[in-house]
């Protein structure tokens, strides 16, 4: 079915009150704003962007031991090239981000895959080098991999990797929900199967579809959810059958379970949830970098762990206001200025409104 009919099913449809649709993944809110999708939806639909960007929800203590590492260790220290802009609470004259940490002198490189990290380490045999893993499901496979198929000694990783049901769990599990309906992430499907989002379903009774990334393959899932809850009869669909099975990629898991245990773990501007990081498991400890580097945890610093002063990112993560609402939003924070951790990725919600042309509260 064509995007302009869809859209002509879901204006179709007998909507009397405001239903509001969570999608978790960072590229689904890309192409829902560039596409222009909610502009072209009844006003009864409401889109929250959720917990899906790994940069936004990435442990500012994590990044600032990234950055001491790189700062007073002899290391070279990678990571993806969107980590290096996120900035941490630190004293004003220290450097907030990596990129700033590269400038004051330490060997920080940005990469774009786990296969560089190895060739960096072979490169340079004489060094230590830091490979600071943030993401989810998909980008923790391929790390899974290099581990499996055997790294240098002298790489380290310092794991800051995360599962992506046990945020949604949470949020669902809360005493005020702000979503009736579920966009479940159509990369992290395909690595867990869709299975993994019948929870949705079976334990909190809500419409869930998953979906892929184009406008077609979104229309469908959200027409989908809409019927559902229309006629009160909550279901798992799958939307993005081209590449999502019900039981996901078996080797990609295989490979996660064979190097990595599943943790209780920080989520910046939510909290701990339980069950949600991967660390490096028994057989791969010799590479963890905390074991190597236990020593720039900084507990005692002030602020440790929280969103920069003022900035409302923490709000919308959980989908409880709009990516513009926030205080800072077109004020402060801006992509090439950001103050927040949302407006640094392309997958943070507030950095894509913004380049989307929402350049201003609304």
């Amino acid at each position: 079915m064509e995007s302009s009919e869809l859209l002509d099913k879901i204006h179709a449809l007998p909507l009397t009150k405001t239903v509001r649709i969570m999608n978790v993944c960072g590229g689904h809110e890309r192409s829902i704003t560039t596409a222009g999708l909610r502009t072209a939806l009844p006003a009864a639909i409401e889109l929250i962007p959720g917990p899906g960007c790994p940069v936004c929800i990435c442990p500012e203590e994590d990044i600032y031991q990234a950055i001491q590492i790189a700062i007073h260790e002899d290391v070279i220290l990678v990571a993806f090239g969107d980590m290096l802009r996120v900035p941490v609470n630190a004293p004003q004259k220290a450097p907030r981000t990596l990129e700033q940490a590269k400038a004051a002198g330490a060997d920080i490189r940005p990469i774009a895959s786990p296969t560089e990290a190895v060739t960096i380490a072979e490169a340079n045999p004489e060094r230590t080098v830091v490979f600071f893993v943030a993401g989810f499901e998909t980008t923790c496979a391929p790390v899974a991999a290099m581990l499996k198929a055997g790294i240098p000694d002298n790489l380290l990783l310092l794991m800051s990797g995360r599962l992506t049901w046990p945020a949604v769990d949470l949020l669902l599990g809360a005493d005020h929900r702000t979503f009736d309906a579920l966009i479940a992430p159509g990369h992290v499907a395909t690595i867990m199967g869709a299975e993994e989002w019948d929870f949705v379903v079976k334990r909190y009774t809500m419409p869930t579809a998953v979906a892929g990334f184009t406008s077609q393959s979104l229309l469908e899932a959200i027409y989908s959810v809409l019927r559902q809850e229309l006629e009160h009869r909550p279901f798992l669909d799958n939307c993005y059958t081209q590449v999502v099975t019900s039981t996901g990629n078996q080797k990609a898991q295989q490979l996660l379970n064979a190097t990595f245990d599943i943790i209780d773990a920080p989520w910046r501007g939510i909290g701990i949830i339980p069950q949600s990081g991967f660390e490096l498991n028994e057989t791969y400890a010799s590479h963890n970098a905390r074991f190597k580097f236990p020593s720039y945890a900084e507990e005692a610093r002030q602020k440790a762990g929280l969103m920069p002063a003022g900035c409302d990112c923490a709000q919308v993560i959980l989908g409880q206001i709009k990516p513009s609402e926030c205080r800072l939003y077109g004020q402060l924070c801006v992509p090439r200025n950001p103050v927040g951790p949302c407006m640094v990725s392309d997958e943070g919600a507030c950095r894509i409104w913004w380049s989307s042309g929402i350049q201003s509260k609304t």
